[in-house]
């Protein structure tokens, strides 16, 4: 394929070793490589948007934004989820976009290089600037729960929202740790085709479900499920200060969205905790049905 030929590819080993790695005004370190098709000013920013109190727990990784992260092969290692540790001299980098190329890739992936714990992005496999950013705010939440965990009183908001079956939620993680957790039929009432009621211009709560049955809790798929609610609200949180959007846009198929007065909360909450820094703004809109 001769435009893949044309087209360098480096392990990733090799690229972390390489590449000039900065330190945002927050702290974290990043770097990129290849033609990532991103403005350095447009990846400072996105990176120092993260809040400092945040960001602390974030400044022993590296974030490289490469054109696309792939494998040279499909050992079964690397088929691991997103967020497991592969070596990183079967992590292949390469340094710009083909097809052939893309089909290969992931939208990232974790490896340790001497020491230290690096993230490739692939910034091609994103389509705008909102998909770009909510990969890497993706990762930073989950970094943050690694390193601190989730606050006690962001759990309770979230369990009380579970408990009165609030309709939907923010990931498919936490829809089926949700799910496990409360039981299979405390779920039932909230499947993914029900339509989803669209919030009226200023309401302040979700109105809820009926509540759940008292019923033994799975704790292990409680806690699961706390971390990702916890880690996506982080998420979520940091893309709406760098970027305006529509809630709908987060949409998936495969479960419905948590009801946007609910999910209003949880950011509120999160904002509460880690207030946005330097010229970032977090404001919450509600539209009127149409």
């Amino acid at each position: 394929m001769p435009e893949i030929a044309q087209i360098e590819v480096k392990a990733a080993a090799d690229v972390a070793r390489s590449v000039r790695v900065d330190q945002a005004s927050n702290g974290i370190h990043y770097g990129s490589f290849g033609d990532t098709q991103l403005a350095a000013a447009d990846l400072q920013r996105m990176v120092e948007a993260v809040p400092a109190a945040i960001a602390a727990a974030l400044q022993h990784k590296r974030y490289y934004f490469v054109p696309l992260t792939l494998s040279e092969s499909h050992d079964a290692e690397l088929n691991e989820p997103a967020f497991f540790e592969i070596d990183s001299s079967k992590l292949m980098i390469a340094a710009d976009f083909s097809t052939e190329l893309s089909d290969m890739a992931v939208c990232h992936r974790n490896a340790k290089v001497d020491g230290a714990d690096c993230i490739f992005i692939s910034t091609r496999l994103m389509q705008d600037r909102f998909a770009l950013s909510f990969e890497f705010y993706i990762n930073a939440g989950h970094h943050f729960v690694d390193a601190v965990g989730v606050p006690e009183s962001f759990m309770q908001l979230v369990w009380s929202q579970a408990e009165a079956n609030v309709r939907g939620e923010t990931s498919q993680d936490a829809w089926e740790q949700r799910s496990k957790a409360l039981g299979a039929n405390a779920m039932q009432s909230v499947a993914p085709e029900i339509k989803r009621r669209r919030p009226k211009f200023g309401t302040a709560k979700a109105v809820p479900e009926p509540a759940t049955e008292n019923r033994a809790v799975d704790e292990k798929a409680r806690m699961q499920y706390l971390e990702a609610a916890f880690s996506d609200a982080v998420a979520i949180y940091l893309l709406s200060l760098t970027v305006d959007f529509d809630y709908s846009e987060l949409r998936e198929r495969e479960y419905p969205l948590l009801v946007a007065p609910a999910l209003a909360e949880r950011l509120k909450h999160v904002a509460k905790l880690f207030p946005p820094s330097g010229a970032q703004e977090f404001t919450i809109h509600y539209r009127r049905n149409r």
